[in-house]
């Protein structure tokens, strides 16, 4: 089942196109990311699937359903900005967010008690969001996501201001949602923890999809990048289509190999001209992967 899915969204402002015929599904259970750079249009993308804004053309559907307001009850939602009500008693205002949400108090400080526990912050609960820290005051913006025990959990630059420790430990809270077997969409600039958690990505450019799938589909795509010493002559490695891109000095060969390419059969090649010093292939990290589809789309 699809928990979220975007149907050929379209959107634009004053004649400016932010979203581009954007088509994407959220399998039920997984946890997905949505990359871009500045101003790919992740955020508005966002925003229309939790309906604060309506697409020009396309459909956005909620575990099949086309959107309305009450699969609102089965989203929870963070901002990329903070929205906090600065003067407000952090127990106080989770308690409204929930009431906000249709809980009973009852069940808002239960869910408070235990999600603040879980991010430890539950002694913090007293305090006004003025006296918070930027990381603290995006934990208290995580419970009030987190209050309604969601089934869909969208997530918007969630990393901001947490530190190495506290985004380790929101990883593991993410982690065991998706083990209790909540869907949860994550956009953030944090490609380390971006592959650590995500079974599949989408990521845009200029309000399009540029790929879409498993890291481990989208890896074999952009083949292996490769580390190779050597001594001699080793006139293959000059051969067009041989290899995608290269930096190189002296005998020293770092590149991408293409797609198709095999990388044990280049190796014996070249040992028929060159002695091999060493040689290392791995696979392309997702921050590889998005500056070589990032850069080639926008020609760089």
């Amino acid at each position: 089942m699809r928990a979220l899915e975007l149907e050929s969204v379209h959107k634009s402002f004053d004649g400016v196109i932010a979203i581009d015929r954007l088509s994407m599904a959220i399998s039920d259970g997984c946890i997905y990311g949505l990359l871009g750079p500045n101003g790919a249009g992740k955020t508005t993308a966002i925003r229309m699937m939790v309906g604060i804004l309506m697409p020009d053309r396309g459909q956005v559907r909620i575990f099949g359903e086309r959107f309305e307001r009450r699969h609102l009850r089965l989203i929870g939602y963070l901002p990329e900005e903070r929205g906090l009500y600065r003067k407000a008693k952090i127990d106080e205002l989770l308690l409204y967010l929930g009431e906000l949400k249709g809980l009973r108090r009852s069940t808002t400080h239960r869910r408070v008690v235990e999600i603040a526990e879980r991010l430890g912050i539950r002694a913090a609960l007293t305090r006004r969001i003025e006296e918070l820290s930027k990381g603290m005051e995006q934990k208290i913006q995580l419970i009030a996501a987190m209050i309604n025990d969601p089934q869909l959990l969208i997530l918007d630059e969630p990393f901001a201001g947490l530190d190495p420790l506290n985004s380790t430990l929101l990883m593991e809270l993410l982690l065991e949602l998706k083990q209790a077997g909540h869907t949860i969409l994550l956009s953030s600039h944090r490609m380390d923890r971006v592959e650590s958690l995500c079974d599949e990505i989408c990521l845009m450019n200029h309000g399009k999809s540029l790929l879409q799938g498993g890291l481990a589909e989208l890896k074999a795509r952009f083949g292996r990048r490769i580390r190779l010493v050597y001594r001699g002559e080793a006139p293959l490695l000059q051969q067009n289509g041989v290899i995608k891109s290269r930096g190189q000095g002296g005998n020293v060969v770092e590149a991408w190999l293409g797609p198709g390419t095999d990388g044990q059969e280049l190796l014996q090649t070249v040992a028929t001209t060159a002695t091999i010093v060493s040689y290392e292939a791995v696979e392309p990290s997702l921050e590889e992967i998005f500056i070589e589809a990032v850069g080639s789309h926008d020609g760089v």
